[in-house]
Protein backbone atom coordinates (compact mmCIF):
# COMPACT_ATOMS: atom_id res chain seq x y z
CA UNK A 1 0.00 0.00 0.00
CA UNK A 2 2.87 2.37 0.72
CA UNK A 3 4.45 1.83 -2.21
CA UNK A 4 1.54 2.71 -4.17
CA UNK A 5 0.52 6.45 -1.96
CA UNK A 6 4.54 7.48 -1.40
CA UNK A 7 4.54 8.67 -5.02
CA UNK A 8 1.55 11.20 -4.56
CA UNK A 9 2.59 11.96 -0.98
CA UNK A 10 6.14 13.21 -2.16
CA UNK A 11 4.53 14.72 -5.23
CA UNK A 12 2.44 16.88 -2.74
CA UNK A 13 5.21 17.49 -0.57
CA UNK A 14 6.80 19.39 -3.45
CA UNK A 15 3.57 20.80 -5.06
CA UNK A 16 1.95 21.68 -2.24
CA UNK A 17 -0.15 24.46 -4.28
CA UNK A 18 -1.66 21.59 -6.22
CA UNK A 19 -3.43 20.17 -3.87
CA UNK A 20 -4.26 23.34 -2.54
CA UNK A 21 -6.09 24.27 -5.83
CA UNK A 22 -7.39 20.61 -6.09
CA UNK A 23 -9.00 21.33 -2.96
CA UNK A 24 -10.36 24.78 -4.38
CA UNK A 25 -11.74 22.90 -7.25
CA UNK A 26 -13.10 20.16 -5.93
CA UNK A 27 -15.12 22.43 -3.30
CA UNK A 28 -15.80 24.85 -6.65
CA UNK A 29 -17.12 22.41 -8.66
CA UNK A 30 -19.08 20.14 -6.12
CA UNK A 31 -21.32 23.20 -6.26
CA UNK A 32 -21.74 23.46 -10.00
CA UNK A 33 -24.95 22.42 -11.36
CA UNK A 34 -25.24 19.50 -12.77
CA UNK A 35 -21.50 19.02 -12.79
CA UNK A 36 -22.12 18.92 -8.75
CA UNK A 37 -23.88 16.21 -8.20
CA UNK A 38 -21.36 13.65 -10.34
CA UNK A 39 -17.65 15.40 -8.90
CA UNK A 40 -17.13 13.62 -5.58
CA UNK A 41 -15.19 17.09 -4.36
CA UNK A 42 -15.96 16.08 -0.78
CA UNK A 43 -14.26 12.70 -1.55
CA UNK A 44 -10.96 14.61 -2.24
CA UNK A 45 -11.03 17.17 0.46
CA UNK A 46 -11.50 14.35 2.85
CA UNK A 47 -8.77 12.28 1.09
CA UNK A 48 -6.51 15.06 1.47
CA UNK A 49 -6.76 16.39 4.82
CA UNK A 50 -4.88 12.95 5.84
CA UNK A 51 -1.48 15.02 4.94
CA UNK A 52 -2.34 17.46 7.33
CA UNK A 53 -0.66 16.11 10.35
CA UNK A 54 2.65 14.99 8.09
CA UNK A 55 3.16 18.65 7.53
CA UNK A 56 2.67 18.09 3.47
CA UNK A 57 0.04 20.17 3.73
CA UNK A 58 -1.31 23.15 6.67
CA UNK A 59 -4.66 22.66 7.89
CA UNK A 60 -5.12 26.51 7.37
CA UNK A 61 -4.75 26.47 3.55
CA UNK A 62 -6.72 23.28 3.36
CA UNK A 63 -9.83 25.37 5.17
CA UNK A 64 -9.04 28.85 3.29
CA UNK A 65 -9.24 26.46 -0.54
CA UNK A 66 -11.96 24.55 0.44
CA UNK A 67 -14.17 27.71 2.21
CA UNK A 68 -13.21 29.44 -0.84
CA UNK A 69 -14.28 26.65 -3.74
CA UNK A 70 -17.86 26.13 -2.33
CA UNK A 71 -18.53 29.95 -1.22
CA UNK A 72 -17.38 30.81 -4.51
CA UNK A 73 -19.28 28.07 -6.63
CA UNK A 74 -22.73 28.16 -4.62
CA UNK A 75 -22.52 31.95 -4.75
CA UNK A 76 -22.08 31.84 -8.93
CA UNK A 77 -24.87 29.78 -9.27
CA UNK A 78 -27.03 31.46 -6.85
CA UNK A 79 -26.07 34.72 -8.94
CA UNK A 80 -27.15 32.85 -12.13
CA UNK A 81 -30.28 32.05 -11.00
CA UNK A 82 -31.05 35.18 -9.33
CA UNK A 83 -30.21 36.79 -12.60
CA UNK A 84 -32.13 34.64 -15.42
CA UNK A 85 -35.20 33.89 -12.88
CA UNK A 86 -37.68 30.50 -13.26
CA UNK A 87 -36.54 30.12 -16.54
CA UNK A 88 -32.80 28.96 -15.84
CA UNK A 89 -34.67 25.83 -13.92
CA UNK A 90 -36.16 24.77 -17.59
CA UNK A 91 -33.40 25.34 -19.78
CA UNK A 92 -30.43 22.86 -20.75
CA UNK A 93 -28.67 21.60 -18.51
CA UNK A 94 -31.25 21.46 -15.79
CA UNK A 95 -33.93 20.40 -18.24
CA UNK A 96 -31.84 17.25 -18.56
CA UNK A 97 -32.51 16.55 -14.91
CA UNK A 98 -36.42 17.27 -14.01
CA UNK A 99 -36.15 15.05 -10.78
CA UNK A 100 -33.83 16.83 -9.15
CA UNK A 101 -34.66 19.89 -10.33
CA UNK A 102 -38.07 19.10 -8.89
CA UNK A 103 -37.06 17.76 -5.64
CA UNK A 104 -34.54 20.95 -5.20
CA UNK A 105 -37.81 23.11 -5.55
CA UNK A 106 -39.28 20.55 -3.24
CA UNK A 107 -37.04 20.92 -0.62
CA UNK A 108 -36.49 24.99 -0.97
CA UNK A 109 -40.25 25.71 -0.63
CA UNK A 110 -40.63 23.04 2.59
CA UNK A 111 -37.64 24.52 4.26
CA UNK A 112 -37.91 28.13 2.63
CA UNK A 113 -34.02 29.75 3.57
CA UNK A 114 -32.18 26.57 5.66
CA UNK A 115 -32.93 24.61 2.72
CA UNK A 116 -29.70 26.34 1.60
CA UNK A 117 -27.97 25.46 5.39
CA UNK A 118 -29.49 22.00 4.54
CA UNK A 119 -28.59 21.43 1.30
CA UNK A 120 -24.65 22.06 1.78
CA UNK A 121 -24.85 18.68 3.60
CA UNK A 122 -26.92 16.85 1.45
CA UNK A 123 -25.48 15.53 -1.92
CA UNK A 124 -26.41 15.91 -5.08
CA UNK A 125 -29.18 18.48 -4.37
CA UNK A 126 -26.16 20.74 -3.11
CA UNK A 127 -25.71 21.17 -6.58
CA UNK A 128 -28.83 22.35 -7.34
CA UNK A 129 -30.40 24.34 -4.59
CA UNK A 130 -28.29 27.23 -4.67
CA UNK A 131 -29.68 27.89 -8.16
CA UNK A 132 -32.65 27.34 -7.82
CA UNK A 133 -32.86 29.46 -4.47
CA UNK A 134 -31.66 32.21 -6.90
CA UNK A 135 -34.06 31.43 -9.45
CA UNK A 136 -37.24 31.06 -6.86
CA UNK A 137 -36.53 34.77 -5.38
CA UNK A 138 -34.69 34.36 -2.47
CA UNK A 139 -33.53 37.55 -1.44
CA UNK A 140 -28.94 38.19 -2.05
CA UNK A 141 -28.31 39.26 1.09
CA UNK A 142 -30.36 36.47 3.13
CA UNK A 143 -29.06 33.59 0.70
CA UNK A 144 -25.33 34.41 1.24
CA UNK A 145 -25.70 35.00 5.00
CA UNK A 146 -27.27 31.30 5.28
CA UNK A 147 -24.87 30.16 2.92
CA UNK A 148 -21.50 31.53 4.02
CA UNK A 149 -22.91 29.82 7.88
CA UNK A 150 -23.07 26.25 6.42
CA UNK A 151 -19.60 26.81 4.69
CA UNK A 152 -18.28 27.45 8.11
CA UNK A 153 -19.55 24.02 9.16
CA UNK A 154 -19.33 22.41 5.91
CA UNK A 155 -15.49 22.56 5.55
CA UNK A 156 -14.45 21.26 9.38
CA UNK A 157 -17.00 18.44 9.09
CA UNK A 158 -15.05 17.27 5.65
CA UNK A 159 -11.22 18.35 6.97
CA UNK A 160 -11.12 17.64 10.59
CA UNK A 161 -12.51 13.86 10.54
CA UNK A 162 -9.52 12.83 8.27
CA UNK A 163 -6.98 15.22 10.23
CA UNK A 164 -8.71 13.76 13.81
CA UNK A 165 -8.37 10.16 12.13
CA UNK A 166 -4.90 10.12 10.83
CA UNK A 167 -3.47 12.24 13.78
CA UNK A 168 -4.99 9.30 16.39
CA UNK A 169 -3.65 6.49 14.02
CA UNK A 170 -0.06 7.86 13.69
CA UNK A 171 0.36 8.21 17.95
CA UNK A 172 -1.11 4.30 17.69
CA UNK A 173 1.23 3.48 14.97
CA UNK A 174 3.88 4.90 16.85
CA UNK A 175 3.53 3.01 19.71
CA UNK A 176 3.64 -0.13 17.43
CA UNK A 177 6.67 0.66 15.65
CA UNK A 178 4.45 1.73 12.40
CA UNK A 179 4.61 5.44 12.81
CA UNK A 180 4.00 7.79 9.39
CA UNK A 181 2.10 4.43 7.84
CA UNK A 182 -1.73 6.00 8.66
CA UNK A 183 -2.39 8.35 5.76
CA UNK A 184 -1.23 5.74 3.08
CA UNK A 185 -3.91 4.09 4.64
CA UNK A 186 -6.52 6.35 5.40
CA UNK A 187 -6.65 8.03 1.30
CA UNK A 188 -7.11 4.07 -0.33
CA UNK A 189 -9.90 3.84 2.76
CA UNK A 190 -11.70 6.95 2.03
CA UNK A 191 -11.77 6.40 -1.97
CA UNK A 192 -12.42 2.94 -1.77
CA UNK A 193 -15.83 4.12 0.59
CA UNK A 194 -16.70 6.63 -2.01
CA UNK A 195 -16.57 4.27 -4.81
CA UNK A 196 -18.51 1.44 -3.48
CA UNK A 197 -21.30 4.20 -2.05
CA UNK A 198 -21.18 5.45 -5.72
CA UNK A 199 -21.69 2.50 -7.10
CA UNK A 200 -24.34 1.66 -4.30
CA UNK A 201 -26.19 4.31 -5.29
CA UNK A 202 -26.11 3.70 -9.23
CA UNK A 203 -27.68 0.21 -8.40
CA UNK A 204 -30.69 1.50 -6.53
CA UNK A 205 -31.26 4.09 -9.09
CA UNK A 206 -30.89 1.67 -12.20
CA UNK A 207 -33.45 -0.99 -10.16
CA UNK A 208 -36.00 2.13 -9.54
CA UNK A 209 -35.91 2.96 -13.36
CA UNK A 210 -36.44 -0.57 -14.07
CA UNK A 211 -39.33 -1.25 -11.39
CA UNK A 212 -41.19 1.69 -13.11
CA UNK A 213 -40.57 0.84 -16.65
CA UNK A 214 -41.95 -2.89 -16.08
CA UNK A 215 -44.87 -1.51 -13.75
CA UNK A 216 -48.26 -2.16 -15.50
CA UNK A 217 -50.50 0.57 -16.17
CA UNK A 218 -53.31 0.90 -14.10
CA UNK A 219 -56.83 0.81 -16.80
CA UNK A 220 -59.84 1.93 -14.93
CA UNK A 221 -62.86 -0.13 -15.63
CA UNK A 222 -65.78 1.70 -16.84
CA UNK A 223 -69.17 -0.14 -15.72
CA UNK A 224 -71.78 -0.14 -18.21
CA UNK A 225 -75.40 1.26 -16.57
Amino acid sequence: MTSLIDPLIAFVSNHAWLAYLTIFLAALLEAVPVVGSVIPGSTVILALSALVPGGELDIIGVFAAAIAGAAMGDGTAFWIGHRAQREILSAWPMSRYPGLVAQSEAFFHRWGSLAVFFARFVPPIRAFVPITAGALGMPPLRFYAVNISAILLWAPAHILPGVLAVSALEHSGGMAGLEGTAKHYWMPLVLGIAALAGLATWWVRRKRGANVAVAPAVVPVRKDG
